[in-house]
């Protein structure tokens, strides 16, 4: 009884492509093998909504005992390049994935190119010289019959002898293309003759300058699919309206090779899930790409960006991205996710991993005037609490202290539980101290703050016990590190840029990033390199930056202890 139970909890949770993958291997296709791929064209990095594919691609592989090749769909040279190469295989290791075999669409230009000839030889291909606007005037609407090009019915041998002089240096951009002859009265759009072939002279990453004559991306993405042997072609809701053509493609690529009689076996099937958006996020890589070389941001990896490369200098960690797009699921239908979801993941998953470290980011000077000038000592501190294997790191503490600005009150009401003059506070790690006034310059703001200590208090002693409500990160003044602190906010000022008609520049927020200079940490977090998750005691996570350096240390901050935009937001 209870395996049957188990089985059916499992059952539920699966999602609506693993049932379709589970319902295809139930029917005996593709001789029960299971092959996934991911396909980013390498034009941009690789941002949020990206993940979500990639766990899906990987994930369908590895659940099913199956592979998951990457293939890079790298068929427009005017937009892509190495960089984004690089930068694909590491953002995916980074995510904890690992890809069977690494492909490029350009491996079969070959291929693409003799499927392209055979579709002329058998009268599915024609060459079009009319130009971009005349064929788009041709299209039609989805309740209005597209209108035949003239060159719809040129003869084979024409259309052949003009292919191969597409792929020359002397074509000219623009001055014919290769489109299928399918159906121009077709309610869907993607099937009036589309074209599958065009001109570009642009030298391409891996082929350099040996093609002249490029395949779309709808001519290429599902033959790469099949020569690849690909079972399960998992994509977004955009491609919908692509997967007839997708299909026939395919369909023509089958009778090609003589496989007609075994038409719906050994073939792609491609499943179209919901993409990742959202709120105050944009996706949009063309924009991104804007957004970089019109320097709104530092570079796609700058911390406000949804890259996966943002996050990470941000300080998210691959477990929490991972855990967020678990949580949100896969559907047929889009929507737009809270922010909040993720950081609360982000945050959950930190709390668990981050070394905890004092820092004050709005300092004032405190003074234990009881304690002894030019003594020192070293007080040991717990490094993570949630995790007792992470053991313990020493700060020290002296007579002269720094400690947030507002963590002190001269005059506090009564749930005012810091410092204020007459109340005990408790110094973390260290001493319970009485506030015993403070100093103030000419224009009446506050300079130093003065305080004593209990000797018999110190953490671990039995007088540390006694009930004291509130509890203060510091760091010793002369043995602390001058850092640069970097907070983010929403890069986008409103909750769907993506809906906005206005021009998303406009949308940004000008406080999405705020620069806090002299901040102090304590030395050790100052040693804390890029890639250690970081606990600011009181304050939030936060990571070193690729900026930072030993005498300079830099830091990001990647989301509070508590949720501080659903306050906004109330």
């Amino acid at each position: 009884m209870a395996i049957t139970e188990e089985k059916t909890v499992e059952e539920k949770n699966l999602s609506f492509v693993e049932q379709l993958v589970e319902q295809d291997l139930a029917e005996g296709k593709n001789a029960g093998r299971i092959q996934t791929r991911f396909p980013p064209e390498p034009n941009g990095y690789l941002h949020i909504g990206h993940a979500k594919a990639i766990c899906m691609d990987f994930g369908v592989a590895e659940k099913y005992n199956g592979v998951c090749n990457l293939r890079f769909d790298d068929t427009n040279p005017t937009k892509e390049n190495n960089e984004y190469v690089e930068n694909i295989l590491n953002d995916i290791s980074w995510l904890g994935f690992k890809w069977g075999n690494i492909y490029y669409a350009s491996d079969y230009f070959e291929k693409l190119w003799d499927f392209a000839v055979w579709m002329i030889q058998n009268g599915h291909a024609y060459i079009d010289e009319q130009t971009a606007e005349q064929i788009a005037e041709q299209k039609g609407t989805p309740t209005i019959p597209g209108v035949a090009s003239p060159y719809r019915d040129r003869p084979v041998e024409e259309s052949l002898k003009l292919f191969n002089e597409m792929n020359t240096p002397e074509a000219v951009e623009g001055s014919m293309v290769l489109r299928a002859k399918l159906d121009m009265a077709n309610p869907n759009m993607h099937f009036r003759d589309p074209i599958i072939y065009r001109i570009i002279h642009t030298p391409h990453h891996r082929t350099g300058t040996k093609w002249h004559a490029y395949p779309m991306y709808d001519f290429a993405h599902g033959q790469s699919d099949f020569f690849e042997g690909v079972t399960h072609s998992i994509c977004t809701l955009e491609f919908v309206p692509h997967r007839p053509l997708y299909d026939k493609f395919i369909d023509y690529l089958k009778e090609m090779r003589g496989e007609t009689e075994n038409l719906h076996d050994f073939r792609p099937r491609q499943i179209e899930f919901n993409r990742l958006n959202l709120t105050y996020t944009m996706m949009s890589k063309r924009k991104l790409l804007a957004l970089v070389e019109e320097k709104f941001v530092s570079g796609w990896d700058d911390p406000r960006m949804p890259t996966l490369s943002g996050m990470r200098r941000r300080g998210y960690s691959p477990e929490s991205v991972r855990k967020f797009i678990d949580s949100i699921g896969y559907t047929k239908f889009d929507a737009l996710n809270d922010m909040a979801l993720l950081e609360a993941a982000v945050r959950e998953d930190l709390n668990k991993r981050a070394l905890r470290v004092s820092a004050v980011l709005n300092p004032v000077k405190l003074v234990i005037t009881n304690y002894p000038e030019g003594q020192t000592e070293e007080m040991e501190a717990i490094n993570n609490p949630e995790n007792e294997a992470d053991g313990t790191h020493t700060i020290t503490f002296s007579r002269n202290l720094w400690i947030e600005r507002d963590d002190f009150m001269e005059d506090a009401p009564k749930k005012f539980f810091r410092m204020t003059p007459g109340k005990e506070v408790r110094l973390k790690n260290a001493y319970i101290v009485k506030c015993t006034g403070c100093t103030k310059d000419a224009e009446g703001n506050i300079v130093e703050i003065q305080a004593e200590y209990d000797p018999l208090s110190k953490s671990g002693l039995e007088g540390a016990n006694r009930k004291v409500k509130g509890t203060l990160h510091w760091v010793s003044a002369d043995h602390c590190h001058k850092a640069q602190v970097r907070v983010y906010d929403r890069l986008f000022c409103v909750e769907n840029p993506s809906a906005d008609e206005r021009d998303f520049r406009e949308l940004l927020n000008p406080e999405s990033l705020k620069t806090i200079e002299n901040c102090y940490v304590e030395d050790y977090a100052a040693d804390c390199k890029p890639g250690q998750y970081l606990q600011f005691q009181r304050i939030g996570y936060f990571m070193a930056d690729l900026d930072s350096t030993a005498e300079n240390p830099v830091f990001n901050k990647t989301v509070g202890l508590k949720d501080a935009w659903a306050k906004q937001n109330k």
